[in-house]
């Protein structure tokens, strides 16, 4: 090899390093006075570690459970728009498979991930909102292999909200319509807001492969409408029905359409209910809850077209969970933890998800705690575990044919101010698609998809 590609090689390197390094100085001066979301924070008054558990959003504090409870309304209305952004860098242990073609096709280089807009606040006393559209900037390849940008609609919860106080009785009453099952949820045991906050989105190996349908397969393509009750900050309760999100809702699923493979729409028969039950207790530093739901929908197939169809019956989705959290919040300490199960069982008599029976289930169990100190400092772990019926259509990548994966999420991140986190993620597979050893037939590991994953995270206004 010549001097001249050594040097080369070695600009290069520099170059990389270089880009990250300026882009963290360019958020950190301009996130520098900011808080994380601006928008609350501008309308509260309030520092970010107020709403979010160290500071790590979008975990939420006790108070910032009742400031969306009570529909994003306390404080006085203001300039309702934010920013947020991500960059970030993903390495995938053994990157080839087994025809030698690389799997993450930014494999160890920095990329400009994702960028969101946010129009979020007090609209009256009683009215308020959150809604989000984001831009992925690495969201697809297209059939000459060139990357292609996304804009498209993100979380939304819009809430009229009552609150009835008496001497003995405090009762906060709402309306939600929202975009993603359980994003009106407060909890983060919940799976709209659950760990990991961010992970990487350029590898397509480094996440669980399969997750029930309430796990993020309705997220931004359907519309809720439900009512909430909160008794004496101690019984929550709601029920929502879900519809697709299509006409004059299509506003809440832009980005999805019928025909567009890479992000089609997903349509429901009819109005499909939701139920929620959580009993919480706040007491001196600590916070807990314990909680379960439920969900229940039927699903039209697509053609391979990605067009839906409307006259072969649907696939029909039960989804149940139970979650809990703790908190505890005493400066310069902050503890919390996460726990959700949830179980999906899927009745498919026409084989459109399912090819070796009508009935399958898939279950999965996620474990999380963290630790920050002084609202800078902090470390997490996860555990996940998915276990299924097998089924040769619904998960051919496996040798067995099998969707049980299982592994551990290991996590250190800096705030070095309110509103911007930078951190090293690993994810370390156990069990990938059925098996530790030769998951695929073709003699791939599960640790073999194993990813380091570095962010930097900020929002600004």
């Amino acid at each position: 090899m010549s001097k001249a590609s050594i040097d080369n090689q070695a600009l290069y390197r520099l170059l990389r390093r270089g880009s990250v390094a300026a882009l963290a100085a360019l958020c950190l001066l301009l996130t520098s006075t900011a808080h994380a979301l601006p928008v609350f924070a501008r309308q509260t008054g309030q520092s970010c570690v107020a709403c979010h558990a160290g500071g790590q959003f979008p975990e939420l504090t006790p108070y910032g459970r009742m400031f969306k409870l009570n529909g994003y309304t306390l404080g006085e209305r203001t300039i309702p728009i934010a920013v947020m952004g991500s960059a970030d860098l993903s390495k995938t242990r053994s990157n080839l498979d087994s025809s030698g073609t690389p799997i993450n096709p930014k494999n160890g280089l920095p990329i400009f991930d994702a960028a969101s807009i946010f129009l979020a606040g007090k609209i009256t006393d009683k009215i308020g909102g959150f809604t989000q559209f984001t831009y992925a900037n690495y969201d697809h390849q297209d059939a000459d292999g060139k990357w292609q940008g996304h804009w498209a609609s993100d979380n939304t919860d819009f809430r009229f909200v009552d609150r009835i106080m008496g001497d003995s009785d405090d009762f906060i009453l709402g309306l939600t319509l929202h975009n993603n099952p359980t994003v009106q949820d407060v909890w983060n045991s919940a799976p709209a807001w659950s760990y990991p906050y961010i992970s990487s989105t350029i590898s397509p190996v480094a996440r669980i492969q399969n997750l029930p349908l309430i796990e993020g397969g309705l997220a931004q393509q359907v519309v809720g409408m439900g009512g909430y009750l909160y008794w004496n900050k101690t019984v929550y309760a709601e029920l929502t029905a879900y519809s697709t999100a299509d006409g004059i809702w299509s506003f809440l699923s832009h980005g999805n359409k019928p025909g567009d493979t890479a992000h089609p729409q997903t349509y429901l028969r009819g109005y499909n209910p939701y139920a929620r039950i959580a009993l919480t207790r706040d007491w001196g530093p600590h916070s807990v809850m314990l909680g379960a739901f439920g969900l229940s929908v039927d699903v039209y197939p697509n053609d391979p077209n990605a067009f839906p169809i409307f006259g072969q019956g649907v696939t029909r989705f039960r989804d149940y969970g139970l979650d809990a959290q703790y908190e505890y919040l005493l400066e310069p300490h902050t503890i919390t933890a996460q726990a959700r199960y949830v179980r999906e069982n899927i009745h498919d008599p026409n084989n459109f998800v399912l090819g070796d029976s009508t009935a399958g289930n898939l279950n999965t169990l996620r474990l999380k705690a963290s630790y920050v100190y002084q609202s800078k400092y902090g470390v997490s772990l996860s555990f996940f575990n998915t276990t299924g019926s097998p089924d040769s259509a619904a998960y051919s990548g496996s040798a067995n044919f099998s969707p049980n994966t299982q592994g551990w999420m290991p996590e250190i991140f800096w705030i070095p101010v309110q509103n911007i986190r930078v951190g090293v993620q690993y994810t370390h597979f156990t069990k990938f698609l059925g098996a530790s050893n030769n998951y695929d037939g073709n003699g791939r590991n599960a640790r073999d998809n194993d990813t380091l994953f570095v962010y930097l995270w900020a929002a600004y206004w």
